[in-house]
């Protein structure tokens, strides 16, 4: 198994973080959004 690569996307509202996971997600790039497991 090859490395894995961690990408962390920060920034203010509205700066299109959501924009980039979805883009990323399609791509069949795994997402975590570590807001939502915060609120678990």
């Amino acid at each position: 198994m090859g490395k894995s690569l961690v990408i962390g996307l920060t920034g203010g509202i509205g700066t299109g973080k959501t924009t980039v996971a979805q883009i990323l997600k399609e791509l069949g790039i795994k997402v975590i959004h570590a807001d939502e497991i915060g609120h678990q």
